[in-house]
């Protein structure tokens, strides 16, 4: 189901199934898969692979040049989305800014209205993002992490898997997994009890991950000993040490 006012390049590989409404636009070297349903007057340009069951609402662009000033003319870069991954009204998405960097977006997200995807950003799996929140470059966010409106996260940040940012909050810093971060000048309020709840997390980790939580974001510590009280105190639970290397491996620091 094509609409005759749509302006596809034959160029373009197209699945099985897709609805493409009026006056989007499908640029050379894009990749829809299956069941894709392109709205009104979107664009998907660049080199961009789009996942099966995909939908992108009206205006949205897709796979624009990234807005990096490094950028050199020449580069080949990349979007790549996965399957049944929901862009909505006047999403952004721009490419990578190195010669073959990619911007990725796992299967099974929500981006909502006015949200934007800045080069070199990698989105895990069941991602959900509400309204015009920005991510700027390089941003790397968890599966499964939920992201209120209104959010702004700082170039190199990152969201750790299951955590829950509150709106309007301004991320400088990585917000750390399982974790609740909100607020400017941002910081933690818990483990997110409820999505993990609803995920089906056992009260054992939970609970265990509460220890964690208390030692490495309460406790007045400095990361190094409070990682070595939470190995010494804290049950050994693949969730615990997810948060323990997370903030082992931070650059920006974590916030507490």
């Amino acid at each position: 189901m094509i609409h005759p006012t749509a302006i596809i390049d034959p160029h373009a590989v197209l699945g099985e199934n897709l609805e493409i409404g009026p006056y989007a636009v499908i640029g050379p070297d894009v990749v829809l898969g299956d069941g894709c349903q392109i709205h009104a007057h979107a664009v998907i340009d660049g080199h961009t692979t789009l996942g099966k069951d995909c939908q992108v609402f009206e205006s949205a662009h897709i796979g624009g040049k990234t807005q990096d000033l490094k950028f050199k003319t020449g580069n080949v870069t990349y979007v790549k989305i996965g399957d049944r991954t929901v862009l909505r009204e006047f999403v952004t998405v721009n490419c990578g800014t190195n010669d073959g960097e990619s911007t990725v977006i796992g299967d099974d997200c929500l981006l909502m209205a006015y949200c934007h995807v800045a080069h070199g950003c990698v989105l895990g799996n069941h991602v959900i993002v509400s309204n015009a929140t920005q991510f700027a470059g390089e941003v790397h966010v968890g599966d499964w992490a939920v992201i209120s409106g209104l959010v702004g996260c700082h170039q190199f940040i990152r969201i750790g898997c299951h955590a829950m940012i509150g709106g309007a909050t301004v991320l400088k810093q990585d917000a750390a997994p399982y974790i609740i971060t909100d607020g400017n000048d941002a910081h933690t309020f818990g483990v997110n009890l409820v999505g993990l709840k609803r995920r089906g997390f056992p009260a054992e980790t939970i609970h265990a991950l509460h220890a964690a939580y208390k030692l490495l974001c309460k406790s007045g510590m400095n990361i190094s000993d409070a990682v070595q009280a939470v190995r010494e105190q804290v049950p050994d639970l693949p969730e615990v040490r997810t948060l323990v290397e997370f903030f082992e491996t931070t650059k920006r620091g974590v916030i507490r």
